[in-house]
């Protein structure tokens, strides 16, 4: 059935626009809040078990968007976007454009001048969340662009994850995601490369976690230090110095490769901390490693 048209004040009508995992999640959360969610997908299955659940199905992009002052849309990129968006500009001026597709910093700031040029305010989101910790104290989402849109619609963005607003650069938004992701990754990759290093000793994965856990605590502890020097530039006064841990990495790197065990991972770092022994820099702090990291001007 086609969705009611809402008018633009009514924000107890929340429209979401794709229905992969991470779409189902939010609209569920929705849902659960009392909030009265259109839903639309191109694939209309996969709205069935939320019209079960009380959403409103959308025959058509234009008629979710109408439905709702504020638009959610998430999908797969930035070019689905534009695909589900470009046909519907009539419907979209007036309304909220909350974004929450993953992407660049670029592309945010590109869909925001669209929605500016259609007349929509237009927020850009980075969903630190898998979809089934939507709507728990473990997911917060990063928000950027209108600042108007964000503390109108608050109340609904703290029902999705804790909210965290970056300002009013669309691009903001994704740009933290992708900041967060780093140091996500180099966690991960190093946690399994950990893993691998203790097969060859028979030590299986589920062994080595309680002691990892209790040693990347520790490191999230040293990041403040880090933060400090990094932001100071001064890295005389740090207590683990880069050619302390040149020495460290180059022998984490002839075990695990005696032991068959990749070490691509390890190769960057320690070419990031032999340029910066070959530049002199051997006694500061390993925070001086962003000094190689960061834009040269």
């Amino acid at each position: 059935m086609a969705a009611q048209q809402a008018t633009h004040g009514d924000r107890s009508h929340i429209t979401v626009l794709g229905l992969g995992q991470m779409g189902r999640a939010l609209a569920e959360a929705l849902l659960s809040a009392g909030y009265r969610t259109t839903v639309w997908n191109r694939t209309t299955g996969k709205a069935d078990t939320l019209v079960g659940k009380g959403a409103l199905r959308a025959d058509s992009v234009s008629d979710a968007i109408a439905a709702s002052p504020l638009v959610i849309v998430c999908v797969g990129d930035y070019d689905g976007v534009h695909e589900v968006l470009d046909g519907s500009v009539a419907e979209i001026r007036g309304r909220t454009l909350l974004n929450l597709t993953t992407g660049t910093p670029d592309e945010a700031q590109a869909v925001a001048a669209w929605a500016a040029g259609h007349g929509a305010d237009y927020l850009d989101g980075a969903m630190m969340a898998v979809p089934q910790t939507v709507a728990s104290p473990d997911a917060f989402f990063l928000y950027s662009g209108s600042a108007a849109a964000f503390e109108t619609h608050r109340d609904v963005l703290d029902v999705l994850a804790t909210s965290y607003y970056l300002g009013t650069d669309a691009a903001a938004a994704e740009l933290w995601d992708l900041a967060l992701l780093s140091s996500g990754y180099a966690a991960l990759t190093g946690f399994l490369h950990g893993a691998a290093l203790l097969d060859t000793a028979d030590v299986a994965p589920s062994a080595f976690l309680p002691l990892a856990t209790r040693w990347l605590h520790g490191m999230i502890a040293f990041m403040s230090e880090l933060a400090d020097e990094a932001e100071s530039r001064d890295y005389t006064t740090g207590v683990s110095p880069v050619a302390m841990n040149q020495v460290a990495v180059a022998k984490l790197a002839h075990v695990s490769h005696s032991r068959g065990v990749s070490t691509d991972i390890h190769a960057p770092l320690q070419a990031l901390l032999g340029q910066r022994v070959a530049d002199g820099h051997g006694t500061d702090s390993f925070a001086s490693v962003f000094e190689l990291l960061r834009k040269q001007s």
